[in-house]
């Protein structure tokens, strides 16, 4: 199975994404981690093999090693050998699978988060949506469209081998997963590919890109009820009679199971499709200006006290540490002030409170949407400094306050 999409909520300021060296203000990208063991990085991209890959490698090792063991006897123990490469070899086609989406998302200048080889297939984390339809629609079909060349590419190699043996049956089989993979991803719900192609089709026609994600989750969750509902029933008709005696007498409890499992995967994936698009729909109302706090300048050696003091006549939520020239040098944290006991801030300088200023700290207030988060992934902090085109002081952007935005607009209700 796969899904190439958007890699989750932003975490501005929260460490993850982009980061930076203390100081430089260069963005430069950290080591990922949770992402399972790293194979390698293509293009660039990272590529992950998570944990439960290994249980489903086992998994197909000791399927197909029970299928072999009928059609190439002579092969003892040694099949599961067999079995084991093409358990490798099926996840390497998956791998050009998910290359396929993301070479056409750095064509379009689109980042790739990582690629990640799991459970039922792989996952190309792409961080933005594409701007056109078009776009959307060859970003999801080149996939299957690779899968469906990889199916032939083994159906001609299978011409040039001789049929019965350890590389017929290996090529057939690779030829097999192939086609069923690209069939499968050609479905056209969220979120597999051929979801997404149908959400391009009709944002084509409607002009709504909202339009045409909230069709293609229903249809998304109309194909997790068909998996639940329909996989466990034609194994008790008989009508996958033949398929479930060649891998090994899979009982009807055990096609249950594995139809929860799909159908729970379809059905989650089209609901978390809904909540990204209905996020992105409400971030060009995320605007740096509306958010920030008003904040007042105070020299690097004023009390604690008396810095709180100016700013609540002035009616501000900030601190500033100024130079003698009023240059701003550094954020008073919020969470700094809050440690520091009532008694004690007539003692404390606002100097050992602030958290010094680099070029990534200072975002301009006209900055919204994707590409205000951008800019805050790219210098994690807890406080930001807002300034207008001239220079000037405007406030201070908490992450916290960003944070907050982000859950009032992921709280919205789904279709």
């Amino acid at each position: 199975m796969d899904e190439s999409g958007d890699s989750g909520r932003p975490q501005p300021g929260a460490g993850g994404g982009t980061g930076s060296a203390p100081g430089d203000g260069k963005p430069k990208r950290p080591a990922e981690s949770g992402g399972g063991l790293l194979m390698g990085r293509p293009f660039g991209v990272p590529v992950y093999v998570a944990p439960s890959w290994f249980v489903v490698a086992a998994l197909i090792t000791w399927v197909f090693g029970g299928q072999l063991d009928r059609v190439l006897p002579e092969l003892g123990g040694a099949r599961y050998l067999v079995a084991l490469f093409f358990a490798i070899a099926f996840y390497a086609s998956v791998l050009v699978h998910e290359l396929a989406h993301t070479v056409a998302a750095l064509r379009y200048k689109l980042p790739v988060r990582r690629i990640q080889l799991q459970f039922f297939g792989g996952v190309s984390e792409i961080e933005k949506e594409t701007e056109t339809p078009g776009r959307e629609f060859v970003l999801a079909f080149v996939g299957p469209l690779l899968s469906l060349a990889l199916g032939g590419l083994f159906y001609l190699a299978m011409q040039l081998v001789e049929p019965g043996t350890v590389p017929g049956v290996l090529l057939a089989g690779l030829m097999i997963s192939n086609l069923i993979v690209a069939a499968f991803n050609l479905l056209p719900g969220l979120p597999l590919d051929g979801g997404r192609m149908l959400r391009a089709v009709i944002w084509k026609i409607t002009g709504k890109p909202m339009s045409g994600t909230v069709a293609a989750v229903w249809v998304g969750r109309a194909l997790a009820v068909t998996v639940l509902v329909g996989l466990p029933l034609l194994t008790h008709t008989g009508a996958l009679g033949n398929a479930t005696e060649d891998i090994g007498g899979v009982e009807t409890v055990t096609d249950a199971l594995l139809a929860a499992i799909l159908a729970g995967i379809i059905w989650t994936g089209a609901g978390n499709s809904l909540r990204m698009a209905r996020l992105r729909e409400h971030l060009p109302g995320l605007r740096a200006r509306a958010l920030t706090r008003r904040a007042v300048p105070v020299e690097s050696a004023t009390p604690l006290s008396e810095a709180l003091r100016r700013a609540n006549e002035a009616g501000a939520r900030a601190l500033v540490v100024v130079d003698g020239h009023g240059e701003p040098k550094g954020v008073v944290r919020e969470a700094a002030i809050a440690g520091v006991p009532e008694h004690r801030r007539p003692w404390v300088a606002v100097s050992g409170l602030s958290q010094d200023l680099t070029d990534g700290m200072k975002v301009p207030a006209e900055l919204a949407g994707e590409a205000l988060l951008d800019r805050l992934k790219a210098t994690p902090a807890t406080e930001y400094l807002v300034i207008e085109e001239t220079g000037q002081i405007y406030g201070v952007l908490s992450t916290a306050d960003v944070e907050r935005a982000f859950v009032a607009a992921m709280a919205r209700p789904d279709a």
